[in-house]
């Protein structure tokens, strides 16, 4: 085999210990990172809190509401809504079809089907 072929013995063996020195070189640089005192670092950010809409939603003719995220995870699996169903929140000028209204398209696209029977 050519010395000069990447894939001989010795090239190998020096792209393996270079990588473990990579790493312990990472190792040591992360292990200093974290035992390293930041002045004013103990001062946190605060999370930002879940935003829980008020919505409203037109079942059969009726006004239903007001309902909270999780009352629309029920009534979506449940199948009394759909995308075509009429809804409004604070903020919208008129009712609108859900898949229009993106705050509830969102929760109607991460709810999980109902389980089949």
């Amino acid at each position: 085999m050519n010395d000069n072929n990447f894939y001989s013995l010795d090239r190998l063996v020096e792209f393996g210990m270079s990588m473990s020195m990579a790493q312990q070189m990472i190792n040591s640089m992360n292990q200093t990172m974290q035992s390293m005192y930041i002045p004013g670092s103990a001062q946190t950010i605060p999370q930002p809190q879940a935003v829980n809409h008020i919505y409203y939603v037109a079942i059969d003719g009726n006004q239903v509401g007001p309902l909270g995220d999780a009352d629309l995870v029920k009534l979506i699996q449940q199948g009394t809504i759909n995308k075509d169903t009429l809804a409004w929140m604070p903020g919208m000028p008129a009712w609108k079809p859900i898949e229009q209204v993106p705050a509830i398209l969102k929760i109607v696209a991460l709810t999980p089907p109902a389980l089949p029977l």
